[in-house]
């Protein structure tokens, strides 16, 4: 073996001078110098590609949680879109049809029958139309006391129909109340009417 003076002794200019066992060490240095680089750089290239691939991979990571999300809102949409329309249907059922708007004119007037108050007025007006619906106003004026008042007004509000009541004004009337509103039911439009909406001169095309 070589100490340590043997080796500091070496002449790097001629290596052929060398013993025979600082030959095979700076051998051995060598060929793990070129392996140990060759590596490095097939390493490097390995190195750059699994970068590239884990930059990929987390790309594909947010596509994935994107199109999921929007996935998730989707049937979120889908769902609410059921619910309203679902809603829409059962609102479209409390307003009558042009046929019933006559029976409901009547369940009004018996609801306050039914609580004792006497009718000095009871007057449909006009029909607006809105849309797919029309709206009725009734100018109603009742007599009656305070406690059949209130209950006419809460029958008013049960109807199986949607009825409401506004501008209402409450003024003594001898030993009773009196009672001015305008009771408000809407209904809506058969296909006929729709149509000739639609064809109206200044209606708006889709």
């Amino acid at each position: 073996m070589m100490n340590m003076d043997e080796l500091k002794n070496l002449n790097p200019k001629n290596p052929g001078s060398w013993p025979w066992v600082a030959k095979i060490l700076a051998f051995v240095v060598l060929f793990l110098s070129v392996v140990v680089a060759g590596a490095l750089f097939d390493w490097q290239g390995q190195w750059e590609t699994l970068q590239a691939a884990k930059q990929e991979e987390e790309g594909l990571k947010e596509t994935f949680l994107a199109k999921k999300k929007q996935a998730i809102n989707l049937d979120l949409i889908k769902k609410q879109l059921i619910e309203t329309q679902e809603s829409f249907g059962a609102l479209l059922k409390q307003l009558p049809s042009k046929s019933e708007m006559d029976a409901l004119l009547t369940d009004i007037n018996q609801a306050g029958l039914g609580r004792g108050l006497q009718f000095e007025l009871f007057r449909p007006g006009a029909e607006t139309v809105n849309g797919a619906f029309a709206e009725q106003p009734i100018t109603i004026k009742v007599t009656g006391n305070y406690d059949d008042i209130g209950k006419f007004s809460s029958d008013i509000s049960m109807l199986p129909r949607i009825v409401t009541l506004n501008e209402i004004a409450i003024v003594p009337s001898g030993n009773a109340l009196s009672m001015d509103a305008t009771a408000k039911t809407f209904r809506y439009l058969d296909e006929e009417e729709v149509a000739s909406q639609k064809k109206a001169p200044g209606a708006k095309k889709p």
